[in-house]
């Protein structure tokens, strides 16, 4: 938690202020530092917000005022007429900083009993293992007020490095009486073995074995109660363990194992305006989300503050706990204002995006329209360019055609290339129908064939486009009618451009030209 606060206000005269707050939590009491609109500049504004704060020293102008309140949780730590544009700031730094020199006056109760600590330890001579138990004790408490975040880090860090070094003391007294436990020790089991070796040889020496049962027994009484290292202890437990099995075997003449035996014991925007508002949208319900987990941890650290409250071990720690409880529900009063503005926000978005999703309902149907009709066109376009190079393959047949009959009749031949096109055409008519009559209705009849196949294409491509866009279901039902209504008009037209005389050449017609060429006189 920040201990200082830099925020605008106005005085008595409704005058513009900076107001510059700073906690001095040692002795309880807030400075506040107030700048006159005309030497609050932006650039110092903007230091003020972005060193001071921090901590970090700035400079201060000439005409600025100072003043020191004490802080209490019913009284005001602004100056006398003084007024900040954001009183909930205030108040929240003030329920803050009540509990902040809460939380330093518990640290520098700890910090007393480590220095009362750490007298007894300078003045032990010798390592005493109750002193080891009340500090370990001590620091218990202190990791308890850590869990519950009654104390802050650097606080917490500054304790555990002061109880680390008593614990180190500690632990070189506890080096010392060691040593003097490893001396005592290696005594201890020098006199065992001597005495193990003096009944050893006297069961060797075959004396009488129940004085010498007698011996060991007394032995193991006085090695219970001897202090030897676990090296030492497990050695001379062994020996007297393979004594006590030497003298049963020679009592009872059984052995459960021979003599000498050993045994141990036991990480610029081009979407769409759909995907940026679906975007932010997103982003704002996760916001929304953590928002409301984080009001609930409040809440449940709110419940559990309470229910320690009625079992708190002394008045500063009840203290302490009732300054938490006010700063929680200072900082879930202050997350549910800023909640509620998200749900609005949520709702207009709500809003727009329902909006934007018929927008784009309607775009996406145009775009399918558009799209059909193009396809329409694409494929009448390939229709009528296959129909015209039938048409072509058909009359360079029928011109080959002509000009053999040509050839076998005796008529001149003229090349296509030195004729123009209309003249082609013309001399092409009048060599048919010099050459032989009745060949004049085979290729009459033929091009009706033709226009017959070109037709029946269209018509086939008419019925293809009908059933297509009847298929649709996305498209409604008006304009489906005028996309139909559109092609076939378009087929319409395209038949009387491309064979206008294959739509209407009757027999009868054909009949009479035959016979108006039979009159004519074939040298004309």
């Amino acid at each position: 938690m920040k201990t200082k606060l830099v925020l605008w206000g106005t005085n008595a005269q409704n005058e513009r202020l900076l107001i510059a707050l700073e906690l001095m939590p040692e002795e309880n009491k807030v400075k506040a530092f107030t700048f006159p609109e005309q030497i609050a500049t932006e650039e110092f504004s903007q230091l003020m917000l972005k060193e001071w704060r921090d901590g970090n020293a700035v400079e201060f102008p000439d005409g600025f005022s100072v003043e020191e309140r004490e802080l209490t949780l019913s009284g005001s730590i602004l100056p006398d007429g003084v007024k900040a544009e954001r009183e909930d700031i205030v108040q929240r730094a003030q329920t803050e900083w009540h509990f902040i020199v809460l939380s330093s006056r518990l640290y520098h109760t700890y910090h007393s009993e480590l220095s009362e600590f750490k007298d007894r330890i300078e003045k032990a001579l010798r390592f005493e293992s109750s002193l080891w138990d009340e500090l370990k004790g001590f620091w218990d408490k202190v990791q308890v007020q850590v869990r519950d975040r009654n104390l802050f880090r650097e606080h917490a860090d500054a304790l555990r490095d002061r109880t680390n070094e008593l614990f180190t003391s500690l632990k070189e007294l506890r080096g010392k009486l060691d040593e003097e436990f490893e001396r005592l020790s290696k005594d201890n089991f020098e006199r065992f073995n001597q005495m193990l070796a003096d009944v050893e040889k006297k069961v060797s020496d075959g004396l009488r074995l129940q004085p010498l049962f007698d011996d060991l027994k007394e032995m193991q009484r006085k090695f219970r109660e001897a202090k030897l290292t676990k090296d030492h202890r497990t050695k001379i437990w062994d020996r007297l363990d393979n004594a006590f099995k030497v003298i049963k075997e020679k009592r009872f003449g059984t052995s459960s194992s021979p003599a000498g035996a050993t045994g141990a014991p036991g990480t610029g925007d081009d979407r769409s305006p759909g995907e940026r508002l679906s975007r932010r949208y997103e982003g704002l319900m996760s916001a929304i989300d953590k928002m409301e987990k984080s009001i609930k941890r409040d809440e449940d650290d709110l419940d559990f503050q309470k229910r320690k409250v009625a079992s708190t071990d002394g008045q500063l720690e009840a203290q302490i706990r009732q300054a938490k409880i006010l700063m929680i529900e200072e900082r879930i009063r202050s997350k549910r204002e800023k909640l509620g503005e998200m749900t609005q926000t949520r709702e207009e978005l709500d809003r727009r995006v329902e909006s934007q999703k018929e927008r784009d309902a309607k775009k996406a149907e145009q775009d399918k329209i558009h799209e059909a009709k193009r396809a329409a066109e694409e494929k009448i376009k390939s229709e009528i360019k296959a129909a015209a190079d039938a048409r072509k393959e058909d009359d360079d047949k029928l011109s080959k055609a002509a000009e053999q009959l040509k050839v076998e009749k005796g008529a001149p031949t003229t090349k296509s290339e030195d004729a123009p096109a209309g003249d082609k055409e013309e001399s092409l008519l009048d060599a048919v129908i010099a050459t032989v009559g009745d060949s004049v209705t085979d290729v009459v009849d033929t091009i009706k064939a033709v226009g017959e196949v070109v037709g029946d294409k269209i018509g086939d491509l008419v019925d293809d486009l009908k059933e297509a866009w009847e298929q649709s279901a996305e498209v409604t039902e008006e304009t489906k009618t005028e996309a139909v209504a559109a092609v076939e008009e378009t087929v319409a037209a395209v038949e009387e451009v491309v064979s206008p005389e294959e739509s209407s050449a009757p027999e009868d017609d054909a009949a009479a030209n035959t016979e108006e060429s039979d009159k004519k006189d074939p040298n004309e």
